[in-house]
C-alpha cells in the first residue's frame, strides 16, 4: 500500500509540474488567439455563465470534449443520454478553484436501470464583490451567486449482444441568479432550460480483443429555455467523437457551435473545438488532458484519476488567461463513490456461464441440456443472441435427428 500511494504521490506531482512547462508555449499561442481568425467579440453576450464552467472531473480534465465519452457523472453537463449507459451507481462531488476567492461546488448522484438512468445534480458559484464609491471607500458588499439544479433522464434502446444501442437523453434544469439588492437593484433572476442528447457506441479500425466499442459518435443541443430579463441564454449544440486506437488509450474530439433564439446571427459566438486525451496507466491510476479553444481564450488541462477500495479521486489543473502559475487556481478536485452495478456484472457472469456449459454439453451431444443452458441464459438475459441462435440450431438438430430416427423405424 506504501508503494501505491508513493506511485501516486510521483504521478500526480509530476502532472502538475509538466502544466506549468506549458507556460511558454501557452504564451505563444495566446498571442495567436488575439488574430481576427481566432478572436470573438461576441463572447460573453450571454447570461448565466456557469452553464458553461465545468465542475470538474473527466468532463473538465478531457477539455470538456466529453460529448461522445460520457463514462462517468460527467455527462449531466456533457450529454444527457449517458446516465442509461453507466457501469455504476455513482455519487460524485466536486470542488473547482476558479480564480482567488471564486469556487464553483457540485454534486451529482446517478443510478441505472437496465436501459433507463436516471440522475440528480446541481452546482452553485459564489463570487465576492465589494462596490467602492469614487473615493475608494466600501460602499456595500456581498456574493454574486448562480444556482443550477438539474433533473435528468435517458433510455438506450435497442440494446442487444451485437448492437450497442442508441441512447437518447434530456436534462430538464432550473437557474437562479442572486444579486445583492445592496449591490444592485432588480438584477436576481430564475429561468428553465432543457438539454436534449444522443450516444451509440460501435466497433471500428479496432484492433484488439475485448467486448467493449472502441468508437463512439454523440451530439447534443443544450440550455435551451427561456431568457433572463432579457438576457439571451448561452445555447449551443454539440457533435463529438472518441476512439480507442488501444485498449489503455482513448481520444476525444468535440465541434461546438453556439446560437441563440433571441440574438441575431451576427451576434453569435463563433464555432471552437475541444480536444482530450485518457490514458490508462495501471489498474488504479491513468492520465488525462485537453484543450479548448473559445474566443481569445485557449485552455490546456491535465490530470490524474486515482482509483482506491471504495473511492475515486480525480484532480485536473487548468491553463487558460486566467490562471496565475503562482497562486492554486484553475486547480479542481473530484471525489466520487461508486455503489456497485445494481448486480448486472453479476448477471453477465451466470450468462456467460450458461452459455459456456451449453456448447460443452452440444459438443458431447447432449442437445436437451444443451438447451436448457442456453435457456437460462436467455431468461436472465433476453438479448443474449448468441444463446438464442444456438438454441435455434439445437431445436433443427433434434428435429432432425427425429425425422432420421422416424424414417428408420419406417424403413
Amino acid at each position: 500500500m506504501k508503494e501505491r500511494f508513493l506511485i501516486i504521490l510521483f504521478l500526480v506531482v509530476s502532472g502538475l509540474l509538466f502544466s506549468a512547462d506549458l507556460a511558454d508555449f501557452y504564451a505563444g499561442f495566446s498571442n495567436l488567439s488575439e488574430t481576427p481568425f481566432f478572436s470573438d467579440k461576441n463572447t460573453g453576450l450571454t447570461v448565466f455563465p456557469t452553464l458553461l464552467i465545468p465542475m470538474g472531473g473527466l468532463y473538465e480534465g478531457m477539455g470538456t470534449a466529453y460529448t461522445a465519452v460520457a463514462i462517468d457523472s460527467g455527462f449531466l453537463e456533457s450529454n444527457p443520454a449517458g446516465s442509461s449507459v453507466l457501469n455504476y451507481t455513482e455519487l460524485t462531488l466536486n470542488h473547482n478553484n476558479l480564480i482567488a476567492d471564486t469556487n464553483l461546488e457540485g454534486i451529482v448522484y446517478t443510478t441505472r436501470f437496465n436501459n433507463l438512468g436516471i440522475g440528480v445534480g446541481g452546482k452553485f458559484l459564489y463570487v465576492p464583490f465589494i462596490e467602492y464609491n469614487r473615493w475608494g471607500e466600501e460602499q456595500a458588499s456581498g456574493y454574486y451567486s448562480e444556482t443550477i439544479a438539474t433533473m435528468n433522464v435517458s433510455y438506450n434502446f435497442f440494446s442487444s449482444y451485437y448492437f450497442y444501442g442508441i441512447a437518447l437523453g434530456a436534462n430538464i434544469k432550473a437557474a437562479y441568479r442572486n444579486v445583492p439588492e445592496t449591490i444592485a437593484q432588480n438584477q436576481s433572476v430564475a429561468t428553465v432550460l432543457t438539454d436534449v442528447g444522443f450516444l451509440s457506441r460501435f466497433n471500428l479500425f479496432k484492433f484488439y480483443a475485448s467486448r467493449e466499442r472502441n468508437f463512439s459518435i454523440g451530439g447534443v443541443v443544450k440550455n435551451l429555455g427561456i431568457d433572463a430579463l432579457g438576457e439571451s441564454l448561452p445555447a449551443i449544440a454539440t457533435g463529438g467523437i472518441a476512439y480507442s486506437p488501444i485498449r489503455p488509450i482513448l481520444l476525444s474530439f468535440d465541434f461546438n457551435y453556439p446560437f441563440s433564439l433571441t440574438l441575431p446571427a451576427d451576434q453569435w459566438e463563433k464555432w471552437n473545438i475541444a480536444m482530450g486525451i485518457n490514458a490508462v496507466v495501471t489498474d488504479f491510476y491513468s492520465i488525462h488532458g485537453g484543450f479548448s479553444h473559445r474566443g481569445s481564450n485557449p485552455k490546456f488541462t491535465i490530470g490524474g484519476k486515482i482509483s482506491l477500495e471504495y473511492i475515486d479521486i480525480n484532480m485536473n489543473y487548468t491553463l487558460d488567461m486566467t490562471t496565475q502559475l503562482a497562486a492554486v487556481d484553475k486547480f479542481s478536485i473530484e471525489a466520487t463513490i461508486p455503489f456497485g452495478d445494481r448486480g448486472r456484472e453479476l448477471n453477465s457472469g451466470k450468462v456467460d456461464e450458461y452459455y459456456i456449459a451449453g456448447l460443452e454439453s452440444y459438443a458431447r451431444g447432449n442437445l436437451s441440456k444443451a438447451i436448457d443452458y442456453w435457456k437460462a441464459a436467455l431468461e436472465i438475459d433476453p438479448t443474449f443472441q448468441p444463446a438464442a441462435e444456438n438454441l435455434q440450431v439445437a431445436d433443427t438438430a433434434i428435429k432432425l435427428q427425429e425425422s432420421m430416427e422416424a424414417l428408420n423405424v419406417v424403413e
